[in-house]
């Protein structure tokens, strides 16, 4: 035997060529403050960092979508979501193999993600069909973060089945990308564009040019209050002593 053959199981499982893609566009996003949520606490205003890139070839196209948070390190499967499609199985399936969870949770961020991906998809692969796909118990925390999941995707068209009554193990599920949703709760999310950004800013700079003015008049008040009433204080001292020593001076006359 002049040769060895290597077994698949030797075989090393090359990365796919897009796998660590890293994103190459981005956009401001902005999480509008929200009552507090007695399960996820409370929801103040917050800008996050969304990264777009996407890839093409004749048998596959990608779609990868990241979100960052200011000061904040992440899994590396949370907020990222990727829209495979395959061109020889004209199948399209939505979300990573490690699965799919939002930081901050319960602000819009998976279903924003979600209409993302099914309006890039629908683009040119409308009649493409959707892959399945199972949606284990390790994605979600809690029975409140399940229902919100499953309610996330059932809006995006999506079905959501169980196969225990446990509800353990679920089924994610549509027919073709044309039957799904790419509409998200606006009111919670918005993009802001650059001039909207940059407006924000001086608005922001403006705001504070306005309250440290504010500041230094409150500030001016306050030494004039304070001088005022070193004054009062000296003049009432000055008074005392005199009302003081009239006392004095009528109780020695008396006195003679």
């Amino acid at each position: 035997m002049t040769h060895s053959e290597t077994s698949p199981a030797e075989q090393t499982e090359q990365p796919h060529p897009w796998a660590d893609l890293a994103a190459e566009q981005f956009r401001l996003l902005r999480l509008a403050p929200l009552p507090a949520d007695p399960h996820t606490g409370t929801r103040p205003l917050r800008f996050v960092q969304l990264g777009r890139v996407e890839r093409h070839s004749n048998e596959q196209s990608l779609l990868r979508l990241t979100v960052q948070l200011p000061g904040q390190a992440l899994r590396k499967e949370q907020n990222l979501l990727e829209v495979w499609v395959d061109h020889r199985n004209r199948e399209v399936r939505f979300g990573a193999d490690s699965g799919f969870s939002s930081e901050p949770a319960n602000r819009g961020l998976g279903r924003f993600l979600l209409a993302q991906g099914i309006g890039w998809a629908q683009q040119k692969w409308a009649h493409y069909r959707v892959e399945g796909a199972v949606l284990g118990i390790k994605d979600v925390s809690s029975e409140e973060a399940r229902l919100r999941r499953d309610h996330v995707l059932r809006a995006q068209g999506f079905d959501v089945s169980y196969e225990d009554n446990r509800q353990l193990k679920a089924h994610c599920s549509a027919g073709r990308v044309s039957e799904l949703y790419d509409d998200w709760h606006k009111e919670k999310l918005q993009i802001v564009s650059m001039l909207d950004a940059a407006a924000m800013l001086e608005q922001a700079e403006h705001n504070l040019q306005a309250q440290e003015g504010e500041i230094r008049q409150l500030r001016q008040r306050i030494e004039t209050f304070r001088r005022d009433d070193s004054s009062l204080r000296f003049i009432i001292a000055c008074l005392t002593l005199f009302a003081v020593f009239q006392a004095i001076l009528l109780i020695w006359i008396a006195t003679r």
